[in-house]
């Protein structure tokens, strides 16, 4: 975590130190809750975490864009997107720190 990104290995250390896992299981718990998180927003429902925030996802039709070097119209095509909420929980722990 000295980098200031948050890693898989980082989170699996951490279920390992706290949990008491050894590391292959740890890095396991992580892989499966990730994957879980995953397949569900994959399959359209949206993601809440409890005093952590929500990914929400969001259809967008379709609109028209302009290429900003030439300025020529393109048409953007629909598409789903996920955005994040953080809960407030989280972003009164992020003001403070």
């Amino acid at each position: 975590m000295h980098s200031g990104t948050l890693t898989r290995a980082d989170l699996g250390d951490v279920v390992h130190r706290k949990l008491g896992l050894s590391r292959a299981e740890s890095a396991s718990m992580v892989e499966r809750l990730l994957h879980h998180m995953c397949s569900a927003l994959a399959h359209g429902q949206n993601v809440k975490i409890s005093g952590f925030g929500s990914f929400i996802l969001r259809d967008k039709g379709q609109r028209v864009g302009r290429n900003p070097k030439t300025g020529v119209e393109v048409p953007i095509a629909p598409r789903r997107v996920m955005t994040f909420r953080a809960s407030q929980t989280m972003r009164d722990r992020i003001a403070r720190d």
